[in-house]
């Protein structure tokens, strides 16, 4: 036992002990510690924290500790798992804990405290998703006791204030919290006699009871009992209580028993990118006033839950290749793309008014015209600004808004002048404006320069954005509807976040993802890296202000490629491919380790390795014009390229000027692929920061340069390839991720969601498990090894499912576009050898929809066009036009508008019924609405109303009549 004069110097005069009590299994090696705000518990310095020690209760592990406090202790606290000395090996999550001791525990008494570890996964339901949308009603309970009071008394020497504490955020109205149990204090079972909780706030029910030494061990269970009269006991087994009294006689044993054991809350959700809504007000493109529309659409077909994609401003290039919504020109500021106009001011006069109706009808076409839209709305705004922008700054609601937002607003308006002034948004062709400082930046904005009437439109811009995307947010949240957005992994290398904080990015880099399943050469987004030291130095702070600006809209989001914050896949900045790259941060293969295993030829493997036989099996009769326009004979037969085309982008142009001059025949894009695969002719990358440092090229073995070696060096090269992306790195990277990831997770009370796509490392899984981090299912991208198709009804419940997201192509477009897939798929699901369907009919559509809905998963969330092929009128459009990105094409024109209005979609009580039914029949929560009885839906044909064991017979009738054959 500790006592408390170790560390103050002097005997207390009245002191209380306090002993912790933990169940959890750790490994070798591995301690709990209990860490606090004051100093007898380390001051929140772990090496200083209390150590505990483990004994075995049954079949749990228990680790206990003591210490000696005055009599009135209050403090915060935690539990740790240590190594033996004593460095963090893992955390709690969740908020701190706090110790209050009863005021009634007097002079040597004993006060233990039975906790149970907070995972991630347990904080979830306190995030603003749920505590204030889904389970709001809860949000309203008034506080009937403080937490931290212990209101029982002793009785006698042989009796104890138990303190049953328990978490419940989901509860309806008049309902009450109760503990029952074996004892009598607990009704001995029986409803009558059960303890009855009072609520003490963050969703935590406290009660006390005193009992007796005779009366332990105790078993009980929490319930809830309601208006209906009606007592809902928690799942699982009971759960016990048992006291040794032979070694101590604790007098108050505070039990913090986590959260009730209910069936796990489940939901479906719709994801639409903003500016593929379309409605009869718009203007071109999705506007944040109609998400009002799509959240009503939502409560109707029972989704709690609408899902965006970025809605940052990209207008970097003033072209339509800022509809790429991942490129952000401010990481604060919203769009202006999704600004309605007519919102503007009450006061339009009749002939801007005419010209919005007339820009509508000219706008309303098949697929959103960005250039045209952005013009427009902005032509459109600057005469509305010029009319009434002296009340709107002057206002008291702007300048409130503005003293909240000028941290970044001033910058973001500065960049929009200096971009327009100059025509470019590369500041570094900004002359003495190139490298930002505070006091150039307030001359900028100053209300006396004459530029002025142009800054403030952008403030102006900003201000009505927010205002129309908060009144859409409020009102999401008043139905229940949780808003999802998405945080982009970069910034464009031309934006305000770069030029207001270079010293955060690697200016000279590059960020993708190495070949996956989108692309067997790789991703090359164009953003820069991140300087994650440099970051760390104010504790994430750029980070942290930009989840707390999406906190004031959205109640959860997506984490864009979390697997960035693990590693991120660099590349030169001179790349135009995603092939080249290396892993950042990652332990690279030194020349020293590379010589001990007999590798030296360190130029012929790190240099493109060119010879004439390559050159005339790739070119064929033109391989000595590509050779003397890019190439130097550097030995016999032996080649490199040119200084003026040694770089994928060198290449690249040069290969352009070339084809103007009409030196070449064959097309631009076959001889632009053949170049390229001879500069990726390496084995090794060598590091330009340490030249005595490698990296091996992703699928090496696919290199000539590789197959040329001797055997003895490809064994060792492959050994060390799979070593470097699948060993050597995986505690560097899990380190990594949980420096960054809780600086995010921490800067608001959002729900978040990693995308976890791709190339998995093994640490990946495991720290967004342990951080309570939902992880993303794709049905046709399985995460698991050796899987065609991902099993719906075997995915953990800490996901989210769908069919298809922005990525891939829709449901409908891949049934239809890929043969053997489908059948592959049809085999699979539905253990049929027939031929599958040509087309995705309602019914294949309903089939896929409902293993996702009937899936364990959190969250089954629907692109909005998976969930139009459920009835045959909405596919009519040939699928293909429904893909809203290729993530093969790094200029793909981001334009997919929905061919009917929101407005229409509210009128089809048809489908609307027909996905509420889905979504109830699967046990999934649907926020209340207006007619909410479910009604039997027909969309056509025969609806599938459950999945039978054999699907394919449900299926067969007229949907699979085209099937030519059936295997035998």
């Amino acid at each position: 036992m500790s006592n408390l004069s170790l560390f103050l110097g002097s005997k207390p005069s009245n002191s209380v002990i306090v002993s912790f009590r933990i169940p959890y299994f750790t490994h070798w090696g591995q301690q709990i510690l209990v860490c606090g705000s004051e100093r007898v518990l380390g001051s929140w310095d772990v090496k200083k924290g209390l150590l505990l020690r483990p004994s075995h209760h049954g079949d749990e592990l228990i680790w206990c500790g003591s210490l000696s406090v005055p009599a009135g202790f209050t403090c915060e606290y935690s539990y740790y798992v240590v190594d033996d000395n004593k460095n963090v090996i893992r955390w709690e999550a969740g908020k701190k804990r706090k110790m209050s001791l009863p005021d009634s525990a007097q002079h040597g008494q004993l006060v233990e405290l039975h906790d149970l570890w907070q995972t991630g996964s347990d904080d979830l339901v306190l995030r603003s998703a749920f505590k204030n949308v889904i389970f709001r009603t809860s949000a309203s309970l008034k506080i009937e006791r403080p937490l931290e009071s212990v209101q029982n008394v002793l009785d006698n020497e042989d009796s104890v204030v138990v303190q049953f504490r328990i978490c419940c955020p989901n509860i309806e109205d008049d309902t009450s919290v109760y503990v029952i149990g074996s004892t009598l204090k607990l009704g001995q079972w029986k409803t009558e006699g059960a303890l009855k909780l009072s609520y003490a706030g963050e969703s935590v029910w406290v009660a006390e009871s005193v009992m007796k030494k005779d009366e332990f061990p105790v078993k009980y269970r929490y319930c809830k009992y309601g208006k209906a009269k009606k007592l809902a006991l928690e799942i699982g087994a009971n759960r016990e209580l048992s006291v040794d009294f032979s070694a101590s006689q604790p007098k108050y044993i505070i039990l913090s028993d986590g959260q009730i054991r209910e069936m796990p809350w489940r939901g479906a959700g719709v994801a639409i990118p903003m500016f593929s809504l379309r409605s009869e007000a718009d203007l071109g493109v999705g506007e944040f006033l109609d998400l009002k529309l799509l959240v009503d659409w939502s409560v109707d077909s029972g989704f709690h839950l609408v899902q965006l994609l970025p809605i940052n401003d990209t207008s970097v290039h003033g072209m339509w290749w800022d509809s790429y919504p991942y490129s952000s020109l401010s990481v604060f500021a919203l769009h202006p793309l999704y600004l309605r106009v007519q919102a503007l001011s009450e006061n339009i006069s009749e002939d801007i008014k005419q010209e919005i109706e007339r820009t509508r009808k000219d706008l309303d076409k098949k697929d959103v015209d960005y250039d045209a839209t952005m013009a427009a709305k902005l032509s459109i705004a600057k005469k509305i600004y010029s009319k009434e922008k002296g009340t709107v700054l002057g206002s008291a609601e702007f300048q409130n808004y503005f003293s909240e937002n000028q941290e970044w607003l001033k910058p973001y308006a500065a960049f929009c002048f200096l971009r327009d002034f100059f025509e470019t948004s590369d500041h570094t062709q900004w002359g003495r404006f190139s490298n930002f400082s505070k006091d150039k930046l307030e001359k900028l904005v100053s209300k006396e320069s004459l530029h002025y009437d142009v800054i403030g439109f952008h403030y102006y811009i900003q201000f009505h954005l927010h205002k129309q995307l908060s009144e859409a947010a409020e009102y999401a949240r008043k139905k229940g509807v949780v808003l999802k957005g998405d945080l982009p992994i970069g910034v464009d290398r031309n934006s305000v976040d770069t030029w207001v904080y270079p010293t955060l990015f690697r200016m000279n880099t590059s960020t993708g993802a190495p070949p996956d399943y989108f692309d067997k050469n790789g991703q090359n987004w164009g953003f820069p890296t991140y300087n994650w030291e440099e970051m760390s130095k104010d504790n994430y702070g750029w980070w942290r202000g930009r989840l707390s600006q999406m906190a004031k809209y959205f109640t959860a989001y997506r984490i864009d490629h979390i697997l960035g914050f693990f590693r991120i896949w660099e590349l030169p900045d001179h790349s135009v491919t995603g092939l080249c790259g290396k892993f950042r941060p990652s332990i690279p293969l030194s020349q020293e380790e590379l010589e001990k295993e007999g590798i030296w030829d360190f130029n012929r493997l790190s240099r493109p390795y060119i010879t004439q036989p390559m050159l005339r099996e790739k070119f064929g009769a033109s391989w000595t014009v590509i050779a003397s326009n890019f190439l130097n004979e550097y030995q016999k037969d032996h080649y490199e390229f040119k200084e003026d085309c040694n770089t994928e982008k060198k290449i690249a142009a040069k290969l352009k000027s070339c084809l103007e001059r009409s030196i070449f025949l064959e097309s631009e894009d076959k001889l632009r692929r053949s170049l390229f695969d001879l500069i990726q002719n390496v084995v090794l990358i060598r590091d330009p920061e340490d030249p005595k440092m490698f990296y091996p090229r992703f699928n090496l073995e696919d290199t000539l340069n590789f197959t040329g070696l001797d055997q003895h060096s490809q064994n060792v090269l492959k050994r060390l390839y799979h070593d470097y992306y699948f060993q050597r790195q995986e505690n560097l990277w899990r380190q990594n991720a949980l420096k960054t990831l809780p600086a995010l997770l921490n800067s608001s009370d959002m729900l978040a969601c990693g995308e976890d796509l791709g190339l998995i490392p093994s640490c990946v899984h495991p720290v967004m498990q342990e951080l309570g981090l939902i992880g993303l299912r794709i049905q046709r991208m399985p995460n698991e090894p050796g899987l065609e198709f991902g099993v719906p009804s075997q995915y953990s419940y800490m996901t989210v499912c769908a069919p298809s997201c922005h990525d891939c192509s829709t449901l409908r477009a891949w049934w239809e576009e890929d043969e053997e897939r489908r059948r592959k798929f049809f085999k699979a699901m539905l253990g049929s050898d027939m031929l599958p369907p040509d087309r995705c009919t309602p019914e294949i559509a309903q089939f896929v929809l409902r293993q996702h809905v009937e899936a364990p998963s959190m969250w089954a969330i629907f692109p909005l066009q998976d969930l139009l092929a459920l009835k045959e009128e909405y596919t009519t459009r040939p699928a293909v036009e429904e893909t809203i990105n290729d993530p093969t094409n790094p200029k793909h024109y981001w334009r997919f508008r929905v061919h009917v209005t929101v407005e229409s979609l509210q009128k089809d009580k048809e489908l609307v019924s027909a996905i509420k039914d889905l979504i109830r029949s699967s046990g999934r929560s649907c926020p209340p609405s207006q007619g909410d009885e479910p009604q039997a839906a027909k969309l056509g044909k025969e609806t599938v109303k459950q999945q039978p064991a054999n699907a394919a017979a449900q299926l067969k009738g007229s949907t699979l009549k085209e099937a030519a054959a059936v295997k035998a």
